[in-house]
């Protein structure tokens, strides 16, 4: 029994060979793994969804939509080859700011939260955009990383919720704000 479920285990886990290429639909998963992959990305993403949920009301869904907006929009320059002066860096600092901003616990108002994730979010999709793959349709792979950041963002609010609910006595989203500002941290040094 065992010899003959075997080769359907491995069989199960080998990814297909294509000899010629993937041109037709070829992008979206790709786009979709790249903030959900790259640790920095989803981290500033995950940052994005506590941040609103920290601000609450129309911050929820708002904040969210400015960074998708503006990072679509890096995306595009990212694309077509528009120069952007140290994008790993302006990552590495939106992970840092983004931390510390829900570390403060401080409330920021609507408009320059939108302001704030929206600069950082036109490093991000530079960063995609830039680096999407030749074969890849571009308006696929768009949407695959817009797509990968929304579900982020849920996530991030889902747990921004939920850490707020279990907040009696430990003041857990603040704490996990201070965490990934360590982390952002980190990251600039390797920047």
């Amino acid at each position: 029994m065992r010899t003959r479920l075997l080769p359907l285990l491995l069989l199960a886990w080998t990814t297909p060979v294509f000899a010629h290429g993937i041109t037709h639909g070829a992008g979206f998963m790709t786009g979709f793994n790249h903030p959900v992959l790259g640790f920095d990305h989803l981290l500033a993403m995950l940052s994005v969804g506590l941040l609103s949920t920290q601000l609450g009301g129309r911050a929820i869904w708002t904040v969210p939509l400015a960074f998708m907006a503006f990072m679509l929009v890096g995306g595009i320059l990212g694309l077509y080859g528009v120069a952007l002066p140290w994008v790993e860096l302006g990552i590495a600092l939106s992970v840092l700011l983004l931390g510390l901003a829900i570390a403060l616990g401080r409330h920021i108002p609507l408009l320059l939260a939108m302001g704030f994730v929206g600069l950082f979010a036109i490093f991000h999709g530079h960063a995609h955009g830039a680096e999407m793959p030749a074969l890849a349709s571009p308006v696929l792979y768009a949407l695959g990383f817009l797509t990968g950041t929304a579900v982020i963002h849920l996530l991030g609010v889902a747990l921004g919720i939920i850490m707020q609910q279990l907040s009696h006595k430990l003041p857990l989203l603040r704490l996990s704000g201070g965490v990934i500002a360590l982390v952002g941290g980190y990251l600039i040094v390797g920047a």
